[in-house]
This record gives structure tokens, sequence and C-alpha cells, in this order.
């Protein structure tokens, strides 16, 4: 396998004593679909905009695809170019995402960017369109869209993009039972192409269900787990320890039993 990302000593911080990241050593090889999880705060959020080079680290190394990813880099048109074509990034919040008049030109803009002609573009945002099954919306303002609309969308955008490396913060949030199937299915779909996925999400149901390796963040920043989700999810007192899970207390008659619940957080 080939490294994508590779991370060294990595250390974060939001202004002064309110660390985001902690230590972190990570290696991502290509064709991986990665679950990155933890309480809210953990930092999870943060590492994911770090592979994209939307922030960077205080302290440590961060290299993609080969390259160090800083600032100066991303200075470079050439690199930039490259990396942005590369990497495909959807945040949590698909509000934050779209910008354009019509889903048409949601989906048009990327590909434009990397200097498609027009017929390879209305191609793209054909096939893509129809693969995620939002033929029907392409004459719509993004802003008329329902929630899981918006987030098929903003999904779109990056795909027509067709990145090696896709990252998704939170991509569960706003989606109903059938959409969150759906997603799923295209996560499966990227799975057996061979490309690389890196989600950060407090689900672990769609976690383990995505995924082939799970990375527990803790609430002061570290690694605390990494592994197959199987073996990550069987270590109820780890989950317990960061507050992925908690103990709920049960009452059956005369009988008190406590069980183990998954936290169901609203942000990252």
């Amino acid at each position: 396998m080939t490294a994508e990302f590779v991370l060294s000593g990595v250390c974060h911080a939001y202004g002064a004593g309110m660390d985001a990241l902690e230590g972190i050593d990570l290696t991502i090889e290509a064709g991986q679909h990665v679950a990155i999880v933890g309480a809210n705060g953990s930092g999870k959020s943060t590492l994911l905009k770090m592979l994209d080079g939307l922030v960077f680290a205080r302290a440590g190394v961060i290299e993609a695809f080969g390259h160090a990813l800083t600032e100066d880099a991303l200075e470079d048109p050439a690199f930039r170019r490259e990396f942005r074509s590369r990497v495909g990034f959807v945040f949590q919040d698909a509000d934050v995402q779209l910008f354009c008049n019509t889903v048409f030109d949601e989906l048009a803009f990327g590909p434009l960017q990397l200097g498609l002609m027009p017929e390879d573009v209305r191609t793209r945002v054909a096939e893509t369109a129809e693969a995620l099954r939002i033929g029907k919306l392409l004459d719509r303002a993004p802003y008329t869209l329902s929630g899981g609309e918006k987030k098929r969308v903003a999904i779109a955008s990056v795909l027509t993009m067709r990145p090696q490396a896709l990252l998704m913060d939170e991509p569960t949030n706003a989606l109903d039972p059938r959409s969150q199937v759906w997603l799923l299915d295209v996560l499966e779909e990227w799975k057996r192409a061979g490309r690389t996925v890196v989600i950060a999400t407090h689900d672990l149901s769609a976690a383990a269900e995505s995924c082939d390796r799970m990375i527990v963040l803790s609430e002061d920043h570290r690694v605390v787990a990494d592994g197959a989700p199987e073996e990550v999810l069987a270590r109820r007192d780890l989950l317990l320890s960061v507050n992925l899970i908690h103990e709920h207390a049960h009452r059956h008659g005369a009988d008190r039993h406590v069980h183990p619940h998954a936290h169901e957080h609203e942000h990252a």
C-alpha cells in the first residue's frame, strides 16, 4: 500500500490554552476507509480539516501524497491545483458548501476550476446526478432544497471532481434513514474502486458499516485506539472513558440494570 497521508507529532490549538489535537501520529494508506470518532470537542473535525489543508499544525509534520502539506506549499499554484484535484472535502453543514445559483452550477463548479472542457463538465454532472439520484434537482436553487437534498448536492459537488481521497465531516447528519443507506452504498462503491475515504463522525453504527479502520480520539485530543471497527467497538470501557457511550440504568421490577448506550451528539 502507498501512504496518502502521514501525520507525525501533530499538535494544534485554537488560541491560548484551547488545545484541539495533541501528539497525533497517523498513516492513512491509499484505498483505506477510515472513521475518526470521538466525543464533542475531541478534535476529529480539526484533524479532518488538516488533511484538507484548511487547518495547519502548530507543531509536527503533515504529508499528503509524499509532499509536505503546509501553508507555503499551498501558495504554489501547481501544488495547490494538484492537491485540490486529488482531495475532496464535504463539510458537516451543507449550507457552508453551497453557493451557486443552481444545483447544476454547484456540480459544475469544481470540474470547471480543474480546467475541463464544457462538454466534459456536462458529462460529469449528468453522470454524478444520475448516480446520486438528484437529476430532478439540477435546475433548483440550493436554498430551496431540504436538508437531506442539500447534503446530497454537497456530496455530488465533490464527487464531480473525482478526487482520489474523499474527506467527510459528519456525513450522516441531516440525512433520513433511507438517505443514510444510500450514502453507505456510495461509500461501498468507492471502496470497491480503491479510493480513500476518511470520515469524522460520532455515529458509531455508520462508522462500523462504512469503514475498515476506526481511530478514536479522547477528550484530551489524543489517539487512544486505532484498529478494526469490531475490535474497537468491543472495548466498552474505552468507549465509556472517551464519552462515546454512556451507561443508562433501567429498572425491571425490583431489579436495576445498567446498559451502555451510544451518545447522540448533534454536532462534532
